[in-house]
């Protein structure tokens, strides 16, 4: 059994002893902590919080803990049932509410849940936060209601529509255009809640959908993280249905991947690029990804006349980013799209809408949209070390090794080279360095990645 605690919030597997997985006490205990902050932090006498969920087994379970929890704090709780990820974003702005929780694991498989912590902009609350938030846990301090004063409970299962009717309301989202493509998409939503909201969506758009577990059950098919290797069966459905393109989302739907009509793959990171490309192609301005995601972004908003920034690993510091580079668009590689002008949240609603106006208008292919982008290729590995091994030393020795390049050290050593680049990161649970690197083949990127591994390797020997 495994229990993760961190800024973010909790997760864990389902079962075990207290401590040891994601167990009613646990998930109480942290609820509790998160109920408890948002009263402090908004100061009134009945706080209200959105809490949604994706469609895993344990979804339901979880739920009624939670719910009760902030209940009995005195909080009144607007429960949105089966949603998403960014539909609980939005909700928490559209209902005014103090904070959200979004019940989901993302892509990790159906034994995980976790507890995903929103403030009152309907954004993940960040480390300053979050750390008082593990505070309030470890020292079980919270404050439950009297009688008289139990929070008040409302069920409202509209938010998801709300929130596709929101994403057609968008300046850029050419409906007329995708509507008069007469597209045919095939969909895996992985039965969770895409299979609501990704076949919704398009039959507002007047898209075909053919649909691939998108019954909402929680039985995952396959691994839900949307790589290509776990993707063998849409690209099949799409070239024997002959559609257009096909649409892939994990769990609670944040993550985006796209299949051509020919059964290949997109590429994960290039959903964030296509996306932006469009977006830019309207209106000029600045991107922002994280420092593990592909260069092509930055070669496109170049193109465009903007400027790209990087940020540190995570959507909260993507998000930071953006809001301080006044950026039109951005995200993360893992085919996370981040739109201001919906909400600073990742959101394949927004991304597919995006996509779809992009490929109507092009009047292209998938495949022949995705060979106009600059090809990158990634390899992503990690190294296991020994725990008396100091990985900060390491990586203080990597930056100073390649103190000529053009290295950022804001989230571990990154290390930009003219045609490749290589990022480093420490992983924070266990003695792990993660190697990220990108150039102009796999093969490239391999040797890269390996030449990198052998150099660390040697560090701990000497």
């Amino acid at each position: 059994m495994t229990l993760i605690k961190s800024i973010s919030g909790i997760r864990g597997t389902i079962g075990g002893k207290v401590g040891e997985g994601l167990s009613p006490v646990d998930t109480v205990r942290f609820t509790a902590a998160y109920g408890n902050w948002i009263q402090k932090r908004c100061q009134k006498k009945s706080p209200s919080v959105v809490v949604g969920r994706d469609a895993r087994i344990s979804g339901e379970i979880i739920r009624q803990l939670v719910v009760s929890t902030l209940q009995a704090l005195g909080i009144d709780v607007y429960d949105l049932g089966l949603s998403t990820t960014p539909t609980v974003e939005l909700a928490v702005q559209m209902q005014n509410a103090d904070g959200g929780i979004i019940l989901t694991a993302s892509h990790n498989p159906k034994q995980w849940n976790a507890l995903k912590l929103l403030n009152e902009k309907g954004e993940f609350i960040n480390a300053d936060d979050g750390a008082e938030v593990l505070a309030i846990a470890e020292a079980d301090d919270y404050n439950f209601a009297g009688v008289d004063d139990l929070g008040k409970y409302h069920s409202d299962d509209s938010y998801i529509q709300k929130h596709i009717d929101s994403v057609l309301k968008l300046k850029w989202v050419n409906t007329d255009a995708i509507k008069a493509a007469n597209f045919k998409v095939v969909v895996d939503a992985v039965n969770s809640t895409g299979g609501i909201a990704v076949p919704a969506l398009l039959e507002s758009l007047g898209v075909s959908c053919v649909p691939l577990y998108c019954e909402p059950n929680g039985h995952f098919p396959h691994n839900p993280e949307p790589l290509a290797e776990h993707l063998t069966e849409i690209s099949k459905l799409v070239v024997e249905n002959n559609a257009d393109c096909g649409i892939v989302v994990d769990p609670d739907v944040d993550r985006l991947a796209l299949v051509n009509e020919d059964g290949t793959m997109f590429g994960e990171e290039y959903t964030l690029v296509a996306c932006a490309d469009y977006i830019l192609s309207k209106e000029k301005g600045n991107t922002v990804s994280n420092l593990s995601s592909s260069r092509a972004l930055r070669v496109v908003t170049n193109k465009h006349g903007g400027q790209y920034f990087s940020s540190a690993v995570g959507e909260v510091n993507v998000v930071n980013q953006m809001k301080e580079s006044k950026a039109i668009i951005g995200g993360e590689g893992n085919g996370g799209i981040i739109f201001p002008d919906s909400h600073y949240g990742r959101d394949s609603i927004v991304g597919i809408a995006l996509f779809l106006s992009l490929l109507a208008e092009k009047k292209m292919k998938c495949s022949e949209l995705r060979a106009s982008y600059p090809s990158f290729f990634m390899s992503k590995n990690k190294i296991q070390l020994t725990p008396e091994i100091d990985v900060d030393m390491i990586l203080s020795a990597m930056s100073k090794k390649y103190a000529h390049e053009d290295v950022i050290t804001i989230d571990g050593v990154k290390i930009d080279f003219a045609e490749e680049w290589v990022h480093l990161r420490k992983s924070n649970t266990e003695p792990i360095i993660r190697i990220y690197t990108e150039s102009g083949s796999k093969e490239n990127a391999d040797n890269l990645a390996e030449r990198f591994m052998n150099e660390i390797k040697e560090l701990t020997i000497n």
